[in-house]
């Protein structure tokens, strides 16, 4: 893996715009449930507490994963997200070590949080539907990209770690580059 150095420029452009991206996930979500809920309890099930719990619990991981990746985005990959903005280098640290699109498996988690801890298996059947476009995306459009753009540093990447399901261990790239977070 490369190392490259960054202008204060570049590295405040990537926060600008990996702040304004948080608008797709936080639609996603966010809006798409309450949309689909008014994010109202349904009738409460005797013992559910401790999938309420678990559904609470999933919605805070969620977003300090989406949080994370976003400061990964910005200050590693000094871009964002976004196809139209994408990184200037391959982010492969933080959480990305373990899941290759540790967002889309982010956004999946809080979108299951809040059916459990609403109640609504009506977001359960959204986020099947919805994942169907976004695992499409990821195979037709952004992994196709990443590797014309990084070539053997993404294939090196893809092979190591798993599209949507996190390793047990965090990869660690050869090279003495492989200390970055």
């Amino acid at each position: 893996m490369k190392t490259y150095a960054a202008s204060a420029r570049d590295r405040r452009r990537a926060a600008i715009g990996t702040a304004a991206f948080a608008v797709a996930p936080a639609t996603v979500a966010g809006a798409v449930p309450w949309l689909l809920t008014r994010w109202e309890v349904a009738a409460p099930v005797p013992g559910c507490v401790p999938a309420q719990v678990g559904g609470a619990l999933l919605i805070g991981a969620g977003a300090a994963v989406i949080a994370n990746s976003f400061v990964h985005f910005a200050v590693e990959g000094l871009g964002t997200p976004a196809p139209f903005a994408p990184p200037k280098h391959l982010v492969v640290g933080g959480l990305y070590r373990y899941v290759r699109n540790p967002m889309y498996v982010a956004i999946a988690a809080a979108v299951a949080g809040q059916g459990l801890l609403l109640g609504q298996p009506v977001l359960y059947v959204a986020l099947a539907v919805g994942a169907i476009p976004v695992v499409a995306f990821v195979r037709l459009y952004e992994e196709p990209a990443l590797a014309r753009k990084f070539g053997a540093d993404y294939e090196e990447y893809r092979r190591n770690v798993p599209r949507w399901l996190p390793r047990p261990t965090p990869w660690r790239p050869e090279g003495p580059e492989s200390a970055r977070g």
